[in-house]
């Protein structure tokens, strides 16, 4: 029995990485003796066999053997395998002469950091390897796509071969790009290739949306949105949330009638029903539905924070403590903006929850909400903040 490590794991080691998540081929065996060795892999494949074992996966050759289950990945850089004569240890890094190759372009592709299908059908295939492609984008910057992977994904998309894919699929594929080193790379490629329908419709055509007046933007909706999401990255890495907030924030600019370019009045209000209906079509946690909706609502504001009055201030980060979103907002508005406003809306927020009602004024329903916005307003207006608004 041979147990070797597959595909992106082996593309890992070459480029000096350890693996994330790693995937095992079997073998000269047969898959009742495979279970004889481990008695604790569970059966899970049905096309053919694929075991889990201590919460990874062992599967058998797709096709006759090594060569044709490698062909049958997804890319050039992923057409790999290892031999583990020491499993289930890993190297620190693999061998180049040990590799086994299956494609004629994974080694020079691996070089140049090229992402090409592994065959002319890799896409057709299994479509969902349209947003793999672009989530591998967003984690490897310096990855660049082949000529030949927009054509597939263009073709996939014209043969309406993405809208079957399970929703739950396309939205992991997204939210791992979130957690990505640059997670706009995944919105470019998907509107370069034709893709971004029928998953990310509110995008479609976004690319040729001016973001805003000329002294202010240069560049289009799509393109300023994969931007944000890029300074988001790198303000604070991996965080998801503050990602999606990022994609979710100016969908409202999208929306803005032609005649009325290249200002974009009331996107922040068109803004929050166009996030919520994608988080909800990609099946996104509730978290991040509700973080979009917010995101399109609240990042002027955020942005603008300085000069709002204190009332209008205690309103924000009320809503914004509420949905569990008030440091991303600030960042939001940091990476749209570039001004930096957490500290001092962190201190205001901290202030605001220092406010207790007197109890005469406690159990009046709306009305004590809106003594305690008031006492709340009053406490920001004494720190300095702005005049106080009421």
């Amino acid at each position: 029995m041979r147990i070797l490590l597959v595909g992106g794991a082996v593309r890992d080691l070459l480029w000096g990485r350890q693996p994330a998540e790693r995937d095992f081929l079997v073998l000269d065996a047969a898959p009742h003796e495979f279970m004889a060795r481990f008695p604790g892999a569970k059966l899970v494949g049905k096309a053919f066999p694929v075991f889990i074992l201590d919460g990874e996966e062992y599967a058998f050759p797709r096709g006759d053997g090594l060569h044709e289950d490698l062909l049958a990945r997804d890319f050039t850089v992923n057409a790999l395998a290892l031999d583990l004569p020491d499993y289930p240890a890993l190297p620190e890094r693999a061998d180049p002469d040990q590799v086994h190759a299956a494609h004629p372009d994974s080694r020079a592709d691996l070089a140049a950091r090229v992402l090409r299908p592994a065959s002319d059908t890799a896409l057709r295939d299994d479509p969902l390897r349209v947003f793999r492609a672009a989530r591998f984008l967003a984690r490897f910057p310096d990855l660049s796509p082949h000529p030949a992977l927009a054509a597939s994904m263009r073709a996939a998309a014209r043969d309406g071969l993405l809208a079957g894919l399970a929703a739950e699929r396309v939205g992991m594929e997204l939210r791992k790009a979130l957690r990505a080193p640059a997670p706009g790379r995944f919105l470019r490629l998907l509107d370069a290739a034709g893709c971004l329908s029928p998953w990310f419709t509110e995008l479609e055509g976004a690319a040729t949306v001016p973001a805003g007046p000329a002294a202010h933007h240069a560049e289009s909706v799509l393109e300023h949105t994969a931007q944000v999401m890029d300074r988001l990255a790198g303000l604070d890495p991996g965080n998801e949330l503050a990602g999606w907030m990022g994609l979710a924030h100016d969908l409202g600019k999208a929306l803005t009638p032609r005649e009325e370019w290249p200002r974009h009045i009331g996107h922040e209000a068109r803004g929050q029903d166009a996030a919520e209906s994608l988080g909800r079509r990609l099946a996104l946690p509730e978290r991040l539905v509700a973080a979009g909706r917010l995101a399109a609502r609240l990042h002027m504001q955020a942005m603008r924070y300085a000069k709002l009055r204190p009332g209008t201030r205690v309103d924000l980060l009320d809503r914004a403590a509420a949905g569990a979103v008030a440091r991303e907002i600030f960042l939001l508005a940091q990476a749209d903006h570039g001004a930096d406003h957490w500290p001092a809306a962190s201190a205001d927020l901290a202030a605001m929850r220092a406010v207790r009602l007197p109890p005469g004024d406690r159990d009046l329903g709306p009305e004590s909400g809106r003594r305690l916005r008031e006492l709340r307003a009053a406490a920001l207006a004494r720190r300095g903040a702005a005049p106080a608004d009421g």
